[in-house]
């Protein structure tokens, strides 16, 4: 039980109420234009066709609206997850690991440039909505995210977001049956979702992945993901990172305990996905597994090459996973200070908690050696 239980439930509760009424405030903004537009598209259209073309869910259209090719990828995501996803800027800058300053001059120009270009929100049709589909699928992932594990604030998961991103991409399977990556990202989505429970303990501290109770994981979630896992193999030729990464959270799923993971596979699909969606923070993730495979010094050597990349310069996860891995190979001093770099860089209350813990638990071993 928490020291003040009262007090937790009210802060809880309050952040819960916050975000609800944020996403809500979106929503009943959003269904006003959406209104205006059927109304113009009717002088013009068949109301027919318009029936025809709903896309099931209005903000999972307007997030297809706002994926318009005549911007670019990075400046879609980032105007799509301000303006719809009812993220910040600063929220988005972190999930990209850019300056806050890029995020809002990108959000700025891809503004400017639909203004300019006339661009009409409508929902796409066929090869149109086709080639929109992989920014959709990215933006609705990094609103998983930020609700997986919240970037900032004073909750170390955000529920609400992570029900958002996975109802519009059950809807976009519906949508869009024959997708692998669709089918895939759901999968992910759904695993993920199955440890949320298991992600707080008693009074609201956040609980890594290996020392979470398994029995708390959604096995309903589980099954599910594992369904969708399954569909998006069949679909595919070759997996693509979505279905990757899922099968990647399906070997934790599958496995009763954390002795029992399987880690030399999940290197294999590290391995797959570095190779299909290269980027520094996926290498981060596989020195992780590496460490666990085949023992931190091997994790420890791919974290250090990383050192170095300009992206990872202020993302608070390098210095922490550093610091376990030297934790690991008994070398309290250096893990400390890792501890408590991460612990400065990263704005999420919660964690810069469990950060300092970590580095003062370093000092005492310290001590005791």
């Amino acid at each position: 039980m928490p020291e003040k239980p009262g007090a937790w439930l009210m802060g809880t509760a309050k952040h819960r109420a916050i975000d609800l009424i944020r996403r809500r405030q979106t929503l009943e903004r959003k269904h006003e234009e959406i209104g205006r537009d059927i109304e113009r598209a009717q002088e013009s259209t068949d109301p027919d066709a318009a029936i025809d073309e709903h896309i099931g869910d209005d903000l999972l259209g307007l997030i297809f609206m706002a994926c318009h090719p005549v911007l670019s990828k990075d400046a879609r995501v980032a105007l799509t997850l301000r303006v719809l996803g009812g993220l910040t800027t600063e929220e988005i800058a972190r999930g990209f690991l850019v300056p806050v300053a890029t995020i809002a001059q990108r959000i700025v120009r891809a503004k400017r440039t639909l203004t300019e270009a006339h661009i009409r929100f409508e929902v796409p049709r066929g090869a149109e909505r086709e080639a929109r589909l992989a920014s959709v699928l990215e933006v609705i992932y990094l609103i998983f995210n930020e609700g997986y594990s919240a970037t900032a604030g004073e909750d170390w998961v955000r529920p609400a977001l992570c029900e958002d991103a996975l109802r519009l991409g059950r809807i976009l399977a519906e949508l869009a049956p024959t997708e692998p990556e669709v089918h895939g990202l759901v999968a992910l989505m759904e695993i993920q979702a199955s440890r949320l429970r298991a992600r707080l303990g008693p009074s609201g501290e956040p609980v890594l992945l290996l020392d979470q109770d398994r029995s708390r994981w959604d096995r309903l979630l589980i099954r599910r993901g594992l369904g969708a896992l399954d569909r998006a193999e069949r679909l595919a030729k070759a997996m693509g990172p979505y279905a990757l990464q899922a099968a990647i959270a399906a070997c934790h799923a599958r496995s009763a305990t954390a002795a029992e993971t399987d880690w030399p596979r999940i290197v294999a699909l590290y391995d797959a996905v570095a190779e299909l969606a290269p980027s520094p923070v996926i290498e981060l993730n596989r020195a992780v597994a590496v460490g666990m495979a085949f023992g931190p010094a091997a994790g420890l050597d791919l974290v250090d090459a990383l050192v170095s990349a300009p992206s990872l310069k202020a993302y608070h996860l390098l210095p922490a996973v550093r610091g376990d891995l030297l934790r690991k190979l008994g070398r309290s001093a250096e893990a400390r200070a890792e501890f408590e770099r991460a612990a400065s860089l990263t704005e999420n209350v919660v964690e810069r908690k469990l950060l300092q813990r970590r580095a003062a638990e370093c000092g005492a071993e310290e001590m005791a050696g």
